[in-house]
């Protein structure tokens, strides 16, 4: 039995949402995770510094006790964000970083950005204030193919954009094609690149086995081999651009097996054992605590958490469906099947 012990890792990405949903999966990322990177797309989004201070304080109000955790808030980009807010929100320890969502990108996207050019003085100010942009790399004109949506947004948005400002930092989120991990390795030191255990253990195909599959469905969607393949290359090469970041996305059960289902993958619970099943059949376990624990607070310019946990290849049965409360129930990741891994709780100090 192959037993790993490594540093606390960080989830540069995830989504709480609010509520009742909120309180039921709060607990899985803060045990698992010393940090996460927060996203604000509730309904109405997170627009200011004041929304995302209390917004924050309903997260840590959900985080079991005894529990370590830290939420880093981030600062939903609109056509109307006000850079001075951003920029004091920064300053004042509310914002680590804005996320950029093309208008209809993806959920509880409709408030979002609807060309970059009409941003740009905001983004010239975390340029200038050392403001993290994060992406949801897609373009979203209706006569462009949903498979080529992130390959389009790197050669028609990024790529312009990091020639313009040159001091402007960016996190390619959820990266899912090799075209993606190219453009972030291109611009090591001033890019880097979260990707999810989805998107590194399945291809398109995992949507369509023996019909429908709406808990394998999120956006970006999956993609061919050849990506996945390429992702699994940048997840465990060692280099240090690409981080873990799950963007874990409940959705209620009802609402994911619905005529028109909501995107999103529910990996939380089980975050840990999918990556470490992918180092494990890549044979990179030694490169597992850069990915998870070092790579992510490097760039943030943060030091890694000192806690160490462990965990072996030990099967653990995952439920089938989760409560949330009286709203209904969640699907994760694995569920009613094992999932390879367990943390060894005796070993964490």
């Amino acid at each position: 039995m192959r037993r790993l012990t490594f540093r606390r890792p960080d989830d540069w990405h995830v989504h709480f949402r609010d509520g009742a949903m909120m309180k039921a999966v709060v607990p899985y990322t803060a045990r698992a995770f010393g940090r996460a990177i927060v996203m604000l797309n509730l309904t109405p989004p997170v627009t200011t510094a004041a929304l995302a201070e209390a917004y924050r304080a309903r997260i840590l109000s959900c985080v079991p006790e005894g529990v370590s955790f830290t939420p880093l808030m981030t600062c939903y980009l609109t056509d109307h964000t006000d850079a001075r807010d951003l920029v004091a929100g920064h300053k004042a320890g509310i914002f680590t970083a804005a996320k950029l969502y093309p208008a209809h990108a993806t959920t509880n996207s409709a408030h979002g950005v609807t060309s970059v050019e009409t941003i740009m003085p905001v983004l010239e100010a975390m340029a200038e204030n050392g403001i993290p942009l994060l992406t949801h790399g897609e373009v979203t004109r209706p006569e462009v193919d949903i498979f080529d949506r992130e390959a389009r947004f790197a050669e028609e948005v990024l790529a312009p954009l990091l020639a313009r400002l040159p001091g402007l930092r960016v996190v390619m989120e959820h990266i899912t094609t090799e075209e993606g991990a190219a453009l972030v390795r291109a611009h090591a030191g001033r890019m880097g690149a979260t990707i999810t255990p989805q998107h590194l253990l399945y291809n398109r195909n995992a949507l369509f086995q023996g019909g429908l599959r709406p808990h394998m469905y999120c956006l970006p969607v999956l993609k061919r081999e050849q990506h996945r393949l390429a992702l699994r290359k940048a997840a465990t090469g060692g280099e240090t651009c690409f981080f873990l970041g799950t963007d874990t996305a409940p959705h209620l059960r009802h609402l994911k097996e619905a005529d028109c289902g909501c995107a999103g993958v529910f990996s939380a619970p089980v975050a840990l054992a999918a990556y470490l099943q992918v180092f494990a059949e890549e044979n990179q376990l030694d490169a597992f605590e850069g990915f998870a624990s070092l790579n992510g607070p490097a760039f943030y310019g943060l030091a890694p958490n000192e806690e160490r946990v462990a965990y072996e290849e030990r099967p653990a049965r995952i439920a089938e469906e989760i409560e949330v409360g009286e709203a209904g129930r969640l699907v994760s990741l694995f569920s009613g099947e094992a999932a390879p891994w367990s943390e060894v709780s005796e070993k964490r100090t």
